[in-house]
């Protein structure tokens, strides 16, 4: 795909990898922004980009083009030192003091009010890179606004500090308006009460092993990186305060995060607001920062540059340089009913790196390769409940879920809110999960009078490993999308053994009525993606392997096949089998040299190295000897 604006020289040099360099992301960062102004408003208190709206409605969409873009803006100038040649500051200093004149009206500049996230709450988000953007620019801009203009915008922003966010990262919203309020000394007891209030939640949403749930429950995705780690520990940063506990969790964290780019630059398709993009390198680029990173400076660029410049390859631009609404070009199925024309902007939260100025060890020393580039890796986080799974040969990321479902722990389990970006067992950095309405990709059902079951509360039973492999296990309750919700007793676990390349999925089933059937999929694969997808049984499936279509497709192929096989339950069964994701097909029939099953425990031989895996389920135990 042919970038549309024009681009430095490659350096080869010192970035052998990405070929990129600072003055790449100077220029990516200019042409993105020049392409976003040519839709803003007489005064530019409002980019309103072509599109769908989004359900907060047209004119929070505009001011969201606005914010999202200013953040791109603030971080090209600090990073700068101020220097600004393209003036983006006088024209995000214009569209402020029209913005701010007569919120709420319904005219050409005026911005939306910020009310609870129930009631139109949307602007509290763009309330934050507001209140961001005009931290990282207070030297130029805020310092030489009139008092009027500072005023009002004042009075805006507080309207995030009196009003009910969701219950989740938005609290970050005015815990960022606050730290700016306070840094410009418009601080009160309010703006205190937003911050420890803040703080409190983290606490109490941090799980463990560098991750945040986002919100009370099990919610773990890149809200991780673009926003519970980005907002305390870059206010730290720009306040010069205390980063702790912000600073290490950080740090723990790129620990296993880091590992989930793919080769190609590609980071994980899971989760929601996918839509981001590259936005997803942002704590990488935010350790680089600060210093609290375990990433070498080479490799922190290796990966943010590799992570651009994949989506910006891949047409990620339209033809007029605006970013569409989609993972490569448009993709619907990738969207949220909060996803408006100008919400791939927050992939602006990339451009963090650039206040690494241009004698900073991330943009002088030489790209290093990703961790993925290295060696085989499999890496189990107990606390998130994931298995990260990656190969060196091909450069493919796989991530096996066990513990991340976003169902809040108030809601009930209904089949009808299913979500194949978070009930799948797997994700990868090469395929996308196949749309609600299509065939599940990597999803075991239990049928029960020919109705098929989802997965929607996920009970984490632990991961682990060792040396080149591991492990993760979890349970759900199967819920049905007619009839009975659920079958009283019915209960699956299951446990992913990882090692090279082989997935090992076993699945206990317990409770299943008598004539009920088991399926498994494999990964979503299509002729636009170039990966292969393998399924084999090894135990209790009596049905041979078979290729069902998916027409609506993936993120990354327009059209997709899934492998399924299929058993008998009823009562207690054990069903086994193995599965791989690669760029060339590999015999699963020759992987293992044998199978036993006995009592509730599964052991199977590796064909490669002798090695037996053990699984037992009373309790869950993994081993490998």
């Amino acid at each position: 795909m042919t970038i549309p604006f024009p681009l430095p020289p490659e350096d080869r040099e010192l970035s052998p990898y990405t070929r990129w360099s600072r003055a790449h992301w100077e220029a990516v960062a200019d042409g993105m922004l020049t392409a976003a102004w040519r839709w803003a408003t007489p005064e530019g208190a409002l980019l309103d980009l072509p599109g769908r709206p989004a359900g907060a409605g047209v004119r929070t969409d505009g001011l969201e083009g606005f914010a999202r873009t200013f953040l791109t803006a603030a971080f090209r100038v600090a990073g700068a030192k101020g220097d600004d040649p393209h003036g983006w500051l006088e024209r995000y200093a214009d569209g402020l003091a029209a913005g701010t004149r007569t919120p709420g009206r319904d005219d050409t500049e005026s911005w939306p009010l910020i009310l609870d996230h129930l009631a139109g709450g949307q602007p509290m988000v763009e309330s934050a890179s507001v209140a961001l953007g005009l931290t990282l620019t207070a030297p130029w801009l805020w310092k030489h606004l009139d008092s009027g203009v500072q005023d009002r915008t004042e009075e805006w922003l507080r309207d995030a500090l009196y009003h009910t966010p969701a219950p989740n990262n938005w609290h970050l919203f005015p815990y960022t308006v606050a730290g700016f309020l306070e840094s410009v000394g418009r601080g009160d007891a309010k703006t205190a009460a937003a911050r420890e209030r803040a703080r409190r939640l983290l606490e109490g949403w941090y799980a463990g092993d560098g991750w945040y749930s986002d919100g009370d429950g099990r919610a773990f995705d890149h809200y991780n990186g673009w926003a519970l780690h980005l907002y305390p520990t870059l206010d730290a940063f720009l306040h010069a305060t205390d980063a702790e506990p912000y600073g290490s969790r950080l740090r723990e964290h790129l620990d296993s995060f880091a590992l989930t780019f793919a080769a190609n630059g590609a980071p994980l398709y899971f989760g929601r607001s996918l839509t981001y993009r590259f936005g997803a390198s942002a704590a990488v680029a935010l350790g680089a920062v600060t210093g609290h990173t375990p990433l070498s400076p080479g490799t922190s660029r290796r990966i943010i540059s590799g992570s651009l410049r994949h989506f910006l390859d891949r047409g990620a631009l339209t033809e007029d340089g605006l970013l569409s609404l989609g993972w490569y070009g448009p993709h619907e199925a990738t969207l949220q009913t909060y996803s408006g024309p100008s919400s791939p902007y927050w992939a602006s939260k990339a451009f963090v790196a650039l206040l690494a100025p241009a004698g900073h060890p991330l943009w002088t020393d030489p790209e290093e390769p990703a961790p993925v580039e290295a060696v085989d890796r499999a890496v189990a986080l107990p606390a998130p409940g994931l298995l990260i799974q990656s190969t060196c040969t091909d450069g493919i990321v796989r991530l096996h879920n066990h513990g991340s479902d976003h169902v809040r722990p108030h809601d009930g389990e209904s089949a009808a809110e299913d979500d194949p970006l978070y009930g799948r067992q797997a994700y990868s950095t090469h395929t996308g999960p196949t749309a609600s309405k299509n065939i599940a990709d990597n999803h075991l059902s239990v049928e029960v009078d020919g109705r098929g079951s989802v997965r929607r509360r996920i009970h984490p039973l632990g991961a682990g490993g060792g040396n080149g492999w591991g492990w993760g296990a979890s349970w759900h309750r199967p819920v049905f999308a007619t009839g009975a919700p659920m079958v009283p007793g019915l209960r699956v676990e299951s446990v992913t053994v990882v090692k090279s390349a082989f997935e090992l999925r076993i699945h206990r089933v317990l409770g299943a009525p008598v004539n009920s059937r088991v399926t498994q999929t494999g990964w979503a694969t299509g002729l636009d993606n170039a990966v292969v997808s393998s399924l084999y049984g090894l135990h209790g499936w009596d049905d041979g392997l078979e290729l069902l279509r998916a027409p609506q497709g993936t993120a990354y192929t327009r059209w997709a096949q899934v492998p399924r096989i299929a058993g008998a339950a009823g009562g207690t069964t054990l069903h086994v089998s193995l599965a791989a994701l690669t760029v060339e097909s590999i015999p699963l029939e020759e992987a293992v040299t044998n199978v036993e099953v006995e009592d509730g425990t599964v052991r199977v031989t590796w064909a490669d190295d002798g090695t037996r895996s053990v699984v037992g389920f009373k309790p869950v135990a993994v081993s490998l000897s």
